[in-house]
């Protein structure tokens, strides 16, 4: 049976540490996709080297050592590789589907046709990483998610999917022009 000093405790634990107090309420990322420090070797310091089939993401960090980020791939036919960069970098971006993606799922995504702006809401989630090609947008982006379940899990429209925190934590790494390798 709860007690006056037990309820008191728990109002003051929400109320200073919301976040770590709600956590059990909440979805948690298996503890396999948390960002780590891993032993990685073969690519320059500061590229990104994304392995959609393994789902997750490389930073590299010196030699020999990269942090690694859990992700969310492409599902079926939607995965691509090759190299890229990162063109732009943006803060709760704006989003608009692609016409393919509105031809492929009408019933989910032509009520956003004209577009949702950034926020909370938004299936881009908190921040975006746009990949370039030759100069041009490839429509690729490595961007958070509303959908945290969704990573280790091929569900996208072709997109690299990161969990919100995880995704700012990029980005601050990130610079305009860093390479990256989608193999």
């Amino acid at each position: 049976m709860l007690d006056r000093r037990a309820v008191l405790v728990g109002v003051a634990a929400v109320l200073l540490a919301p976040k770590a107090a709600l956590a059990h309420s909440k979805f948690t990322v298996d503890p396999m996709y948390e960002p780590q420090l891993v032993p990685f070797n073969g690519y320059a310091p500061g590229t990104i080297v994304v392995s959609p089939a393994s789902r997750f993401l490389y930073f590299t960090e010196g030699p020999g050592v990269a942090r690694r980020y859990g992700i969310g791939v492409g599902r079926g036919n939607l995965t691509t590789s090759g190299n890229v960069v990162v063109a732009r970098k943006v803060e709760w971006p704006f989003w608009k589907p692609t016409p393919a993606m509105i031809k492929r799922s009408p019933g989910r995504y032509a009520r956003y046709a004209n577009g949702v702006k950034g926020g909370p809401k938004n299936p881009l989630g908190a921040r975006a990483l746009y990949l370039h090609k030759d100069g041009r947008d490839t429509m690729l982006r490595i961007h958070g998610t509303t959908e945290p379940w969704s990573i280790g899990q091929a569900v996208s429209n072709g997109c690299i999917r990161m969990v919100n925190d995880h995704v700012i934590d990029l980005y601050e790494r990130v610079r305009i022009g860093t390479p990256v390798i989608i193999a």
